[in-house]
């Protein structure tokens, strides 16, 4: 049995690891040169918003000294010490063209040539493309435009006036280290959103799920809603508009991960980062919103997330992806033999535990030929 694991981030690494453990001889192809290329290239400041224990990869967990909430730097440490541990080798500067079945399996084709394989597990994750939302007029804008992935630390931007497009995770760290830093901040926040604490009764807030497995998760969202009110607030006391649902149902239903907040509500409240909703155009320096409001700017960064498209990956098997190309299933079979994805659903526990999970399923259905 062999198998090629394509990326050797996080999901790639567990996966492959997973597979050695059950005897597979497995190939790790990854375009960029080290293991973990999207988290050298997260911002500076950011830390995980999981707790140490509950982050840990399959079979190697974090070292107790990483702290509650392991850094960046630690995330890369960690991953570079998990390939060494299991003797992964991933092959670095490949870049995968596509992958298509074969009479016998599957043919990779890449950068470096061709592979056969009997199983190939797309691992490149959530955090595939980044997306640069087309806003009216940012073509002509007269600042600086980038996206939360260029952003490493405030030097990049400030001092100045400094938009924000986007409330997710990184779009409210990147505010507030801005803020932090002495940018002048907005936030612009078009849709309704869920915010949660980081820590609820000194409990990280990613270690809830387990009202999540006794109760639906509609229950759960209800039973905690007076609990976040309490504790945080309401969005629209931040001058944002609620979602309309709990979290765990914007996960589920949406695939949108809440911002977990760890000092950007602060930040609102004692006005270091003014909110204001959509954009509605650009003209030059200056920003027009849709409700009327406008505002000069130096720099524009968006955090408008990233998106999945494996269409031009998968020619041959595109019964394996929604329409906009992004897997259906994820973590199990894929409706082609020996054909799986990890990775590639979003969770509110936390997206390395989803990826540990997922590879060792992954991994079980390989090891026993019910993949193949």
């Amino acid at each position: 049995m062999r198998a090629i694991v394509i990326g050797a981030g996080p999901a790639g690494l567990a996966a492959a690891a997973c597979l050695v453990r059950q005897g597979v001889e497995t190939r790790i192809l990854e375009r960029s040169d080290a293991v973990g290329s999207s988290w050298r290239n997260h911002y500076g400041r950011l830390h995980l918003h999981t707790a140490r224990g509950r982050s840990g990869l399959p079979h190697h967990p974090m070292p107790d000294r990483y702290g509650q909430y392991p850094s960046r730097t630690d995330m890369i440490e960690y991953l570079e010490d998990y390939a060494a541990h299991f003797g992964l080798e991933p092959q670095f500067g490949v870049s995968v063209a596509a992958v298509r079945p074969a009479e016998a399996g599957w043919v990779v084709h890449h950068s470096g040539g061709e592979d056969r394989a009997d199983a190939v597990v797309f691992a490149t994750g959530l955090n595939g493309t980044p997306f640069r939302a087309e806003l009216p007029g940012i073509d002509g804008f007269s600042g600086r435009v980038l996206h939360s992935s260029d952003y490493d630390a405030p030097d990049d931007l400030t001092p100045g006036r400094v938009l924000v497009v986007g409330f997710g995770n990184s779009g409210g760290e990147i505010a507030l280290d801005l803020a932090e830093a002495g940018a002048e901040v907005t936030l612009s926040v078009r849709g309704p959103v869920n915010i949660l604490p980081k820590e609820i009764f000194g409990l990280p807030i990613t270690s809830m799920g387990l009202l999540r497995k006794i109760f639906s998760y509609r229950v759960a969202d209800a039973i905690t809603a007076p609990v976040l009110r309490a504790k945080i607030g309401r969005p629209e006391d931040y001058g944002l508009q609620s979602a309309g649902k709990g979290p765990a149902a914007q996960v589920i239903e949406d695939g949108r991960i809440p911002l977990i907040d760890i000092g950007t509500l602060g930040a609102i409240r004692d006005g270091k980062i003014t909110v204001r909703p959509g954009v509605d155009r650009i003209d030059g320096d200056t920003v027009h919103f849709v409700d009327g409001e406008t505002g000069a700017f130096d720099a524009i960064l968006l955090a408008t997330g990233y998106r999945v498209d494996l269409r031009a990956m998968l020619p041959d098997t595109p019964q394996v992806l929604s329409a906009a190309g992004k897997p259906l299933v994820s973590g199990g079979e894929s409706g082609a033999p020996g054909l799986f994805f990890c990775s590639y659903k979003a969770s509110a526990e936390g997206q390395l535990r989803q990826s540990g999970m997922e590879a060792e399923e992954i991994a079980r259905l390989v090891g026993t030929q019910g993949g193949v």
